[in-house]
């Protein structure tokens, strides 16, 4: 049997559940009643993102619970112009995310820039000319 490749939920492991939740919804994600003290999910567009302990996370992987600064991950939310970059970046910094790289243009010829979120996630709000999302907001890529 071949499976198509998709991403369904991606978990995010965080120092204080109840405070990133509460980032999160500052931002306006909106929380599922799946919720509980533990875990937090919050609806999005195909896909889902929860919220765990990161020491729980680590230990349900079977993996020690290390900071080695960048973990070599991204999380990215492509905008349709970038005055919409801008809004979003202005509103990542209004609830709390730390400046990381002032949106600005691009080498390959868009428009980006990176905030991080409570425990240091790296997000990346992005104008992609090349490819433009569709009316569902999901990327349209090349074929």
């Amino acid at each position: 049997m071949t499976l198509a490749p998709r991403i369904t939920l991606v978990t995010l492991g965080v120092a204080d559940v109840a405070a990133s939740t509460a980032f999160y919804e500052n931002l306006g994600f909106s929380r599922s009643s799946a919720s509980n003290d533990n875990v937090t999910f919050f609806h999005m567009a195909g896909t889902v993102l929860g919220l765990f302990g990161r020491a729980e996370l680590a230990k349900d992987a079977g993996v020690e619970d290390s900071k080695p600064g960048f973990a070599g991950v991204t999380l990215a939310h492509n905008l349709n112009s970038r005055d919409e970059v801008d809004a979003a970046y202005a509103h990542a910094l209004a609830c709390g995310a730390k400046p990381v790289k002032q949106p600005h243009e691009v080498f390959w010829g868009g428009y980006s820039g990176y905030f991080a979120d409570p425990d240091g996630h790296l997000w990346e709000l992005a104008h992609n000319p090349f490819m433009p999302l569709g009316g569902d907001g999901h990327m349209v890529l090349p074929e």
